[in-house]
């Protein structure tokens, strides 16, 4: 009777071992860990995957600014073209800053 009481005991602890492993197996199958050891053991492949991500976020950032710049400098443009007295002064004074900055120096 006790050694049936103990095999049992030991089915159901092997019972939920295994349900265990199952629900590990498949969280780790979901967030890709596997990937994530990959890349680990490869440092040369990191460096690398993370100097493109760099290089292309950088030119995303520049060629966003620039488009935004244009944008702004163009809605400015046609408000200073209604001429309203306060913004215009305004606006006419950034856009002889801006000019300024963009001539080069004379000696």
């Amino acid at each position: 009777m006790a050694l049936r009481r103990k095999r049992q005991k030991l089915k159901n602890n092997l019972h939920k071992v295994k349900s265990q492993v199952v629900l590990l197996n498949r969280i780790l199958m979901r967030y890709n860990i596997e990937g994530f050891v990959d890349l680990l053991s490869k440092p040369l492949r990191l460096v690398y995957l993370n100097f493109i991500a760099g290089v292309a976020r950088g030119f995303g950032i520049a060629i966003g600014l620039t488009i935004i710049s244009a944008l702004f400098l163009s809605i400015l443009a046609r408000l200073a073209s209604l001429n309203l007295p306060l913004i215009s002064n305004f606006i006419a004074r950034i856009v002889r800053l801006v000019n300024e900055q963009l001539t080069p120096p004379r000696y």
